[in-house]
C-alpha cells in the first residue's frame, strides 16, 4: 500500500480508540519535507494520528502529494523563504501580502485547535524549522513538540569551545549561552511543549541545561538517502583492486532553485574546467589515475538544457554511451578527453554516494553528502541562498568537512591538498557522520512523538 493509500486509510476511518488529531506547521520547502519524512513513519505506528497540515511558507507540495489535507490559505512569497539572509527579501515579502497571510494563517491554527476541542478529540500540533512555527505551536492553546531545523550550537561551537569570529555582531549569537535565544529556550519549556528534537547531539545537550525536553534522536535530512545499488560492491573480496582502477567520481551540486542554480553552474563549470587541467600536471596526485567522472545531481524542476549549452561552452562533447549504470533513462552524457560529465535528474541518491568529494553551492543536499562523510568545496554564489553569508554560517556548521573558496578555479589546489592526507580524509569522514547523525530519526521522532503526544 502506498503512504498515499494509508493516510487516506487512517483520515476515512475511524478506529474503536480515536487517534489523536497532529496539526503539522513548517515553514520552507526543506522543513516540508522533513515534516513529511517524520508523518510517513508515524503512519506505520498502531493507531497513528489524523494529519493535517498548515505550510507557513510555500505552497506545502510534499503533504499535497500525500493527500494530508491543508487547514488554511497557503501563498509562495517572492523571497523564496530566504528573509532572514537579506533584508530586501523581507520587503519584497511584506509587499507581496506577508502580513495578512501571516494573520490568516494564526487565525487558521487557532480556529483548528478550537474546533477540534469542540469536537472532544486530543489535539496536538508539530511544528517544524525555526522560531515562526514555534511560536504558532506556544500560542495555539494544544500540546506540541518542535524539530528544530535552524539552528545547532555548531554554529558557534565545537566540542573544543567557542569558535572564533571576527564580527562583533557574532556575540549576539551565543549572548545567553545557547544558540538558541533566551525567548526561543521560553517556547520550548512551557509545560505543553512535550519533546524538542534538535538537529545534533551538541545542540541537545546544551539545551539540557534548561528544563527542556530535549531527545537526541538524529536528523531527518539523513533519511531516504539509499543508492540503488549495493554498499557491498564496494568491498567484495577484490575490493583494493576496484579501489585502485576505479574513476575518480566528483558530485556537482548546483542547488534547486532558479534562476539561482543556473548562475550557480556556470562557477561550478569553471571549477571543473579548472580540476581537469590540474590532472594533466605531471606533479598532480591524480597524474595516473585514468577515467574521472563528473556527475551533476540536478533538481528535477531545473532545465537540463540551459545546464547542458554551459557544459557544452566549456568543451564538452555530447556522447552516446554513459561510463556508469544510474537508473535514468535520460542521463545526458558529456565527454573531454579521459573525462565524463553526466547529468541526471532521477539518480540524486546514486550521485551523493558515488562522489569522492564535491563542489557544491546548495544547502540541503551540501549537507547530506557531508553527513555521508566526505568533504564538499563550497564557492558562494550571489543568492539569494548560497551567497557568502549563508556559505559562511554553513561551514561552521559542517566544520572541517567543508571547505570555503573564493574563486572557483581555487578547486585544484584544495582537491591536490585533500587527497595528499588520508589521516584529513579520515577526520572529515568522522566529523560529517557526528554532525549529521545516523539515518533512522524520522522513525526515531515518530515513535517519541506517538509516545509524548498521545
Amino acid at each position: 500500500m502506498s503512504n498515499s493509500s494509508r493516510l487516506s486509510v487512517a483520515s476515512n476511518s475511524q478506529p474503536a480508540t480515536s487517534p489523536l488529531r497532529l496539526l503539522v506547521l513548517s515553514n520552507g520547502h526543506g522543513e516540508d519535507v522533513i515534516a513529511v519524512r517524520i508523518l510517513q513513519e508515524l503512519q506505520q505506528q498502531s493507531n497513528p494520528p489524523e494529519i493535517f497540515a498548515l505550510p507557513l511558507v510555500g505552497e506545502g507540495n510534499a503533504y499535497q502529494q500525500l493527500d494530508i489535507p491543508l487547514i488554511g490559505s497557503v501563498r509562495t512569497m517572492p523571497s523564496g523563504g530566504f528573509i532572514y539572509m537579506d533584508g530586501r527579501q523581507l520587503a519584497r515579502d511584506v509587499r507581496g501580502g506577508l502580513l495578512q497571510l501571516t494573520l490568516s494563517q494564526i487565525k487558521a491554527v487557532r480556529r483548528w485547535v478550537s474546533s477540534q476541542k469542540k469536537l472532544g478529540n486530543k489535539r496536538a500540533i508539530l511544528a517544524v524549522g525555526d522560531i515562526v512555527p514555534l511560536l504558532f505551536a506556544t500560542f495555539s492553546g494544544a500540546n506540541y513538540a518542535f524539530v528544530g531545523t535552524a539552528k545547532s550550537e555548531y554554529y558557534v561551537r565545537d566540542e573544543a569551545g567557542l569558535l572564533p569570529r571576527k564580527s562583533k555582531d557574532a556575540r549576539w549569537e551565543n549572548f545567553s549561552g545557547s544558540v538558541y535565544h533566551p525567548w526561543e529556550r521560553w517556547l520550548m519549556s512551557r509545560r505543553r511543549c512535550k519533546a524538542v528534537f534538535p538537529r545534533d547531539v551538541l545542540t541537545t545537550e546544551t539545551l539540557k541545561q534548561w528544563p527542556i525536553p530535549a531527545f537526541n534522536l538524529g536528523n531527518p535530512m539523513m533519511d531516504g538517502l539509499q543508492p540503488t545499488f549495493s554498499r557491498q560492491q564496494f568491498y567484495s573480496r577484490d575490493s583494493h583492486q576496484q579501489e585502485t582502477v576505479r574513476p575518480l567520481m566528483v558530485t556537482l551540486l548546483p542547488g534547486s532553485r532558479p534562476p539561482e542554480a543556473y548562475t550557480n553552474w556556470e562557477k561550478i563549470m569553471i571549477a571543473v574546467s579548472a580540476l581537469m587541467a590540474s590532472f594533466q600536471e605531471r606533479d598532480s596526485v591524480f597524474y595516473t589515475s585514468g577515467t574521472v567522472i563528473f556527475l551533476g545531481a540536478i533538481a528535477p524542476g531545473l532545465d537540463s538544457n540551459i545546464l547542458s549549452q554551459s557544459v557544452q561552452s566549456q568543451g564538452w562533447r555530447a556522447e552516446s554511451v554513459c561510463p556508469i549504470q544510474l537508473p535514468d533513462p535520460n542521463v545526458l552524457t558529456f565527454k573531454q578527453r579521459n573525462a565524463y560529465l553526466l547529468l541526471t535528474q532521477q539518480s540524486y541518491n546514486d550521485c551523493l554516494h558515488l562522489g569522492d568529494f564535491a563542489i557544491a553551492m546548495a544547502g540541503t543536499a551540501t549537507e547530506q553528502f557531508i553527513g555521508l562523510g566526505k568533504p564538499a568545496i563550497a564557492i558562494p554564489g550571489n543568492g539569494p541562498q548560497y551567497n557568502p553569508a549563508f556559505a559562511e554560517a554553513q561551514s561552521r556548521l559542517l566544520g572541517s568537512s567543508l571547505i570555503l573558496i573564493e574563486q572557483p578555479a581555487k578547486v585544484a589546489e584544495i582537491v591536490q591538498s585533500l587527497f595528499k592526507d588520508p589521516d584529513i580524509l579520515q577526520i572529515i569522514a568522522e566529523n560529517g557522520l557526528r554532525r549529521m547523525g545516523k539515518p533512522g530519526a524520522a522513525l526515531r521522532i515518530a515513535e517519541c512523538l506517538q509516545e509524548r503526544l498521545s
